[in-house]
């Protein structure tokens, strides 16, 4: 029981910190400007341990590399913290390999909470920053299927297509996972 509130805490705090720097690295690549709400709230999430390592590691070119390298730090940190917890022998693939796919994992899902998000804000019509950023986030994801998927009676069911695309890479993302793992142990 104290395992899984463990790992429920972990999984929170680790994922809406890494969430938020995989965000800040895609807003920046995608020169979304940060003065809406969403870009305060990746600020506010993200500034203290970023801004920190961007002393460390510069961007390159439009790649806000130092976001990228602490979504994965914080996935290593939590992964550690939970192999501790269960008592496992540390190795030294283990954890970095756990915090790949973690951070692979949280990537999907930042998008498929996106592409939701998108969705639900088109059908209400709303015109508000909020909704302008998330469609200005979604439109690059969505540009290659809406080229594939044509509109069905003025529906664009490009976001729907997208959802279930990422929940498939999310099938594939687990069976590698646990097929790298299998790997791993038995060395």
């Amino acid at each position: 029981m104290l395992y899984q509130i463990v790992t429920l805490l972990l999984d929170v705090v680790g994922g809406l910190l890494t969430g938020a720097c995989l965000l800040r690295l895609y807003m920046q690549w995608q020169r979304v400007p940060f003065s809406n709400p969403v870009g305060a709230l990746v600020f506010a999430l993200t500034d203290w341990f970023i801004m920190p390592l961007r002393r460390i590691i510069p961007p390159t070119g439009r790649w806000d590399v130092s976001s990228l390298v602490g979504a994965l730090l914080v996935q290593q940190v939590q992964y550690a913290v939970l192999w501790l917890i269960i008592g496992g022998a540390m190795t030294g693939t283990m954890v970095p390999i756990l915090a790949a796919f973690g951070l692979l994992r949280v990537g999907i899902s930042g998008l498929i909470g996106l592409l939701i998000v998108h969705a639900v804000l088109s059908w209400v019509q709303t015109r508000s920053p909020l909704s302008d950023v998330i469609s200005r986030l979604c439109a690059p994801l969505l540009r290659p299927v809406q080229r594939v998927v044509p509109l069905m009676g003025g529906l664009d069911l490009s976001p729907l297509v997208l959802l279930v695309l990422l929940q498939i890479a999310m099938i594939v993302l687990g069976h590698l996972q646990a097929t790298v793992l299998a790997s791993v142990v038995r060395f």
